[in-house]
């Protein structure tokens, strides 16, 4: 068997080797970041540690052998991860540790090692005490977006709440190298490991389009994907929209097309037709997205975007992992998803549409991106290209993001009103706090906390600007019914509560608690369009610039009027044809919309369905609950009415097949036989044995 270094032969326990070198193979020995780690009294001491290593560096090895040191002497440990693409994917790779009695999961109530997104931590720090405290180590990953605006002030506020409940349990953040390190290091009491070994060296360079006697950025690209194909190798392509990945995988298949090695076509014509699988095993065409990446799948260029069936997604990302694809062209969200290394790393667009208009993307964002050239076990060196279009334009280019310095990473907990609203929901619905000044001790233990008090601008007023906020957002949630002051202190109320064991937004909350008050009849598409302008819904975006007066009409003709019709309105339009059975293609066709992401938002809205009939009953509205838990499940199922009996009744059916079976039997199919059903396409013995039961009431 490998044996993975001296080092860890003479220092680790038996079991823990064996474990390492039978689930990570690969791995020969360590590399000297992950030797600086080790030496550093890691596995020994019982201190927080904070790994800050560069992408592609070791991390998760590192990881591991601190959680199953802990997990072989009888502990528990949760790895958090920013996004559920992450979580999927080291679930997947944490799977081989099972082989050895360790059991993998998504939570500590049924696993030794649990794989949580971070809300899903936070919610067990709200609410689990008990399960809080059996877990001895918090792993975090990717802790540098504790700066993030969303995700930042969940996983800030979860280890928070973590120290004061379960002091004794360790953390270990595993991070890119930040520049405010002692800051981001005094706050969590931990000991810091930084190391700027890479595995594969990385080369990062601006290009203009005057090296190659061109006005065009994505010649540049083909040139670049063209040496890529001498070279045996794979180019990942960053630009700043979903319409901008199309369009440029369009534009580089139509120019390589020629000069795509004869014994690869096959290959990528293979993955072609899985590609335009997806939306047939769903029940529907392809969609005309469907088709185009289709195409540029062909020639070996595949786009990447929240717009495609989360499926094709996986699709491009495994073939890409194993060569079958020649380039991804992606909006920068994959920086931060799952693991697709690449010899190169192109950066098109480093500017990014935001509420004020067009930003440059900040240094660590172009650092992330590059971060992905050069693929471990395959490349002896990566390389990075920011494309400029002038000579100037270069010059700056290399100043600010190759030579510059990252920026510091700040905590984002009070510019984030909803974060602060929800965090002092769960500190009174927990009893953590009971008044202000509780609460005003709580935030002193976040980042935010410590960044302010040891901030030499900041301190002399911290307390009284942290007073301010704390008391404006607690006068919000009294005037909404969310806190209440008793003689004992500040309690949640049933609607506080139910908002604090949910992980959706008080801006939701509000919305919905307003409609509910004013509503005299259900109305179910004006219900779809209030959640559709709720921060929490997945929305369906427009594809491009085509007329919208397909969306205003159908809104019109259920009643809604509304003058600017943007993904909002597109959502609410697509999910109306949803629940009247319409597909994918048919979605698209009607409204110009990226119609994959459909299940996704039905899914959402289904959820956000019960959360708001949930919300009724605890404000004593109950005349509802029935239509509500229906439109919930039609939701979920995109079917009419008629149909959900038969959906619920029989697993598996699905929307399409039960269509199938009620056009050609009728709703009462008890006097069908199991070999009648089968003459219905997609229905075979099983599925045909569970509708009898069914319609017998079996």
């Amino acid at each position: 068997m490998v044996k993975i270094t001296l080092i860890i032969m003479e220092t680790l326990d038996y079991s823990l080797r064996e474990i390492l070198q039978e689930c990570y193979p690969h791995i020969e020995k360590l590399n000297p970041a992950q030797k600086a780690v080790l030496e550093s009294g890691y596995l020994e001491k019982d201190e927080n540690f904070i790994v800050a290593i560069p992408t592609a560096s070791g991390k998760t090895l590192l990881g591991m052998m601190a959680a199953l040191k802990t997990l072989l002497n009888g502990g528990k440990v949760v790895y958090a991860v920013p996004l559920l693409s992450i979580q999927n994917e080291k679930i997947k790779e944490f799977k081989a540790f099972e082989k050895h009695g360790i059991k993998v999961g998504r939570h500590p109530n049924s696993s030794d090692l649990s794989v949580m997104v971070f809300e899903a931590f936070d919610a067990i720090t709200r609410f689990s005490w008990n399960t809080l405290r059996e877990v001895d180590l918090l792993i975090v990953d990717e802790f540098h977006m504790i700066g993030e605006y969303s995700r930042g002030p969940t996983i800030e506020c979860a280890i928070t709440r973590s120290n004061i409940i379960n002091q004794g349990m360790r953390v270990i953040a595993l991070s890119a190298t930040l520049k405010n390190m002692d800051e981001i290091c005094g706050w969590l009491d931990a000991q810091v490991v930084e190391h700027d070994y890479r595995p594969v060296p990385l080369h990062q360079e601006v290009l203009n389009t005057e090296m190659f006697n061109t006005k065009n950025k994505n010649d540049v690209i083909v040139k670049i994907l063209e040496k890529s194909i001498e070279d045996n190798a794979q180019a990942l392509t960053f630009v700043s929209t979903r319409l901008f990945t199309e369009s440029l995988a369009k534009y580089i298949s139509g120019k390589i097309k020629r000069k795509v090695p004869v014994n690869k076509k096959k290959g990528f014509r293979k993955v072609s037709e899985k590609i335009l699988d997806v939306p047939r095993r769903k029940g529907t065409r392809p969609t005309s997205i469907c088709l185009k990446l289709a195409e540029s799948v062909e020639n070996g260029v595949a786009f990447h975007h929240a717009g495609l069936f989360a499926e094709q997604k996986e699709i491009i990302e495994d073939e890409f992992r194993s060569g079958n694809i020649l380039m991804i062209t992606a909006t920068p969200s994959l920086m931060y998803g799952v693991n697709l290394p690449s010899r190169s790393v192109v950066i098109r667009d480093y500017t990014r549409w935001t509420s004020q208009g067009p930003q440059n993307i900040p240094v660590f964002d172009y650092e992330q991106m590059s971060g992905r050239a050069g693929r471990p076990q395959y490349d002896d060196v990566g390389y990075s290209y920011l494309i400029a279009k002038t000579l100037d334009e270069t010059y700056n280019l290399q100043e600010f993001y190759v030579n510059g310095e990252v920026e510091s990473t700040n905590s984002k907990l009070i510019e984030n009103k909803d974060a602060v609203y929800r965090q002092i929901i769960a500190q009174v619905a927990s009893t953590l706090a009971k008044n202000p000044v509780e609460i005003q001790e709580f935030f002193n233990k976040t980042f935010y906390g410590y960044q302010m008090q040891n901030s030499p601008y900041m301190s002399a007023f911290a307390a009284e600007s942290l007073e301010f906020e704390i008391n404006n957002a607690i006068n919000f949630l009294m005037q909404n019914g969310i806190l209440q002051a008793t003689p004992e202190g500040l309690k949640a109320t049933a609607l506080g509560l139910l908002i604090a064991k949910s992980n959706y937004t008080v801006e939701t909350a509000v919305k919905l608690k307003e409609y509910a008050t004013q509503m005299e009849e259900l109305d179910i598409y004006q219900l779809l369009y209030r959640l559709c302008r709720t921060p929490d819904m997945s929305l369906i975006s427009f594809k491009g610039r085509k007329s919208k007066d397909p969306v205003r009409e159908k809104l019109a003709g259920k009643g809604i009027f509304a003058v600017d019709m943007r993904n909002q309105e597109a959502t609410t339009a697509s999910l109306i044809e949803w629940i009247d059975e319409r597909n994918e293609y048919e979605i698209e066709n009607a409204f110009h919309v990226y119609s994959a992401s459909t299940r996704r938002s039905a899914y959402d809205a289904s959820l956000l369905i019960r959360f708001f009939k949930d919300m009724c009953e605890v404000m004593g509205i109950y005349a509802h609950s029935r239509d509500l838990e229906m439109l919930s499940a039609r939701l979920y199922y995109g079917v009419k009415d008629e149909l959900i009996p038969l959906v619920l009744g029989v697993k598996r059916l699905g929307r399409k097949r039960a269509r199938s079976l009620v056009n050609t039997f009728g709703e009462d199919l008890r006097p069908f036989t199991e070999k009648e059903l089968r003459k219905v396409d997609g229905i075979g013995p099983k599925l045909a044995a569970a509708i009898v039961r069914y319609a017998r009431g079996e």
